[in-house]
């Protein structure tokens, strides 16, 4: 799981990187294009991989521009806020799923989960610092990109029928159609090196993907989901060491609140379960 944490992380890194001289939509292209040659073997194995999509394809549709806009807005948001800065706001998503779930789920909610919600968001709010410098237009669209995120997993649970394998196929296709739409207007011939490290996007998140499947395999869900908070610390070493970024003390603060929160909502979902 860690690894796959990593991986995922350092996907987000290089992508921080070469959003600063490309658009966010031919990064979307290329590194969907990427992803889907390395699914190609396992799409080619299953041809019933597509039966699934005529069938639930509004909601498909609408996960995959769900999955497209965050994207989106994480890469836009770490072209001018520091990579552990965007993650930050990222950790607050479990929390908007909880949140999102009473409504399009129709879970029951005790006062238990609604302070623990209460409190996430007050943990928002502590890393935006209203009328602070950190409260900035880049950070509102890694807060969007957090809630985008959030009702893409709610989305997933509504999805509980189709297998993972084709949930990533569809998701993979509709992000490279959309950063496709832009290219006539956004595009900008990159060297060979960064050709390069655009692909790579692609096959490190395929390859935090595998990971993070092989962990949920090897151990029950309660022993590896809580290891998704472990990407702040990769987020804040990445962003040290490449481009001397320190994250504010409201920051640190404001995270932990939102970790907190969300490892409480998690272990009373644990216990309901049990």
């Amino acid at each position: 799981m860690n690894v796959g944490m990593l991986l995922f992380t350092m996907n987000d890194a290089i992508g921080k990187w070469l959003v600063q001289d490309y658009s966010v939509g031919q990064l979307l292209f290329i590194r969907s294009a990427a992803a889907l040659i390395v699914l190609m073997p396992l799409i080619r194995r299953r041809p019933d991989i597509w039966r699934t999509l005529p069938k639930r394809k509004g909601l498909h549709l609408l996960r995959m521009i769900l999955v497209a806009a965050e994207v989106a807005c994480f890469y836009w948001a770490v072209r001018y806020i520091p990579l552990a800065d965007a993650f930050m706001y990222y950790l607050a998503a479990p929390i908007f799923v909880a949140a999102l779930a009473i409504f399009m789920l129709g879970e029951k909610v005790g006062v238990h989960r609604w302070t623990a919600i209460v409190f996430g968001f007050v943990g928002v709010i502590v890393i935006l610092g209203p009328g602070q410098a950190s409260f900035s237009m880049p950070a509102l669209i890694a807060v969007t990109g957090s809630v985008v995120l959030a009702l893409m997993m709610v989305m997933t649970r509504m999805l509980t029928e189709v297998d993972g394998l084709a949930l990533i196929t569809y998701q993979t296709f509709g992000v490279a159609i959309a950063g496709a739409i832009t290219l006539p207007f956004f595009w900008t011939t990159p060297s060979l090196p960064d050709f390069a490290f655009m692909c790579g996007l692609g096959l490190v998140a395929m390859a935090g993907h595998f990971s993070i499947n092989h962990a949920f395999r090897l151990c029950e869900a309660n022993v590896v989901a809580p290891f998704q908070y472990t990407t702040l610390l990769w987020a804040f070493l990445l962003g040290y060491f490449i481009w001397g970024d320190i994250p504010t003390l409201q920051g640190w603060i404001g995270s932990a609140i939102i970790i907190a929160s969300g490892l409480y909502i998690y272990v009373r979902e644990r216990k309901k379960g049990t």
